[in-house]
């Protein structure tokens, strides 16, 4: 049926991106696999193992052998230094301006949907593919492609997939968009993929152990001079001291290194004055966030008389809320109930139903 239709998958070596090879290849597509090779480098030019990230250096090998056992070419793409220059640039620098970043979408954007295309293209691929628990699909009122829930929520990635553009979701499969998890081991094993029983990749792949406070420290070695002993601050007043501003998160409780008389919450990061806001649980709720770098996905402008279900971080369930654009053009999201500890740098993603409607960075909250 797909003869002459030539797709290449990114393949992390995971049980996912494999299985999406493997029902590609069943459904007739020519299919080349093609791994990133990034910074898994150490200080003795060693390979840094994270057995939970989704681009480890076993995970290079273990993609090669799949490839091995379908049969189907596998080529490595060394994107090291684009890895560096965006992603984790991005990823030290939010933090440095006080912001809480998700990697996994700048990295979707700038890296997966990024040289990937341009290899696919390079390749004579028609299609890219990859292991996400997704969907494509096209609003046939106005043409535009957009990105829906999976038929396995449990394991839904469409929020980390709001900043692709028309172009790119044009050119993107996503076979496992029908499959939950369990069916995509069964599929594994059928076919002895070696990976079938794979530990899922759940930490940021450029940090072992998923400890960004070392992470930062290393890469940004006086960083410690800049910005610690800080002042904490509760309703204007000066109640400690804190260990510097990017090692703290909107939300946070514990670690915050004060005593009072009942638990206090992070409320807001100043790094322009080297401060952290502290209040009390009651008053970490917002009416509603300013968002950035907008995306539109399902319909060309929003319905600011419709309610929207809108996730404002990754493990979000989303709650109803309506979405503007304001008089500056940024995005306006009021929540129709309120919401605790909305983080800038995170994503917020607008849904109608299982469908992203778009998405963007959140500036600030409101």
């Amino acid at each position: 049926m797909h003869e002459k239709t030539k797709v290449l998958v990114a393949m992390s070596g995971g049980v996912d991106s494999s299985v999406a090879a493997a029902l590609l290849l069943e459904q007739g597509f020519e299919v080349i696999g093609l791994t990133i090779a990034t910074h898994k480098l150490d200080d003795d030019c060693r390979p840094v193992e994270n057995k939970k990230s989704c681009c480890s250096y076993t995970g290079s090998l273990d993609a090669y052998r799949v490839c091995q056992i379908l049969g189907i070419e596998h080529k490595i793409i060394d994107l090291t230094e684009t890895f560096k220059n965006t992603v984790i640039d991005n990823f030290i620098a939010e933090y440095l301006h006080g912001r809480t970043p998700n990697p996994c979408v700048e990295c979707n954007i700038k890296i997966k949907w990024g040289p990937f295309l341009t290899k696919a293209n390079e390749y004579g691929a028609d299609y890219l593919a990859t292991g996400h628990y997704a969907k494509v699909l096209k609003n046939e009122n106005n043409g535009r492609f957009y990105i829906s829930k999976g038929i396995d929520k449990s394991k839904d990635q469409s929020y980390a997939l709001w900043g692709l553009s028309q172009e790119q979701l044009a050119k993107t499969i996503f076979p496992l968009a029908e499959y939950t998890k369990q069916e995509v081991r069964e599929i594994a094993r059928k076919y002895d993929l070696p990976v079938f029983n794979k530990i899922e990749s759940q930490d940021i792949c450029f940090i072992p152990n998923n400890n960004y406070h070392s992470f930062i420290e290393k890469q940004v070695p006086d960083i410690n001079q800049k910005v610690n002993n800080g002042n904490i601050i509760f309703r204007g007043k000066i109640i400690g001291k804190h260990k510097g501003f990017p090692f703290y998160t909107v939300g946070q409780r514990k670690g915050l290194g004060i005593s009072f008389s009942e638990p206090l919450y992070v409320k807001k990061i100043n790094a322009g004055n080297n401060i952290i806001e502290v209040d009390t649980f009651d008053e970490t709720y917002n009416n509603g966030l300013i968002g950035e770098k907008l995306n539109l996905m399902k319909y060309n402008e929003l319905d600011a008389t419709k309610v929207f279900s809108v996730k404002i971080r990754y493990n979000d369930k989303g709650k109803s809320a309506y979405c503007r654009i304001n008089s500056d053009g940024l995005l306006q999201v009021d929540f129709i109930e309120k919401r605790r500890s909305v983080a800038p740098g995170q994503s917020v993603v607008i849904y109608e139903g299982d469908d992203v409607v778009g998405g963007a960075l959140i500036k600030e909250a409101l």
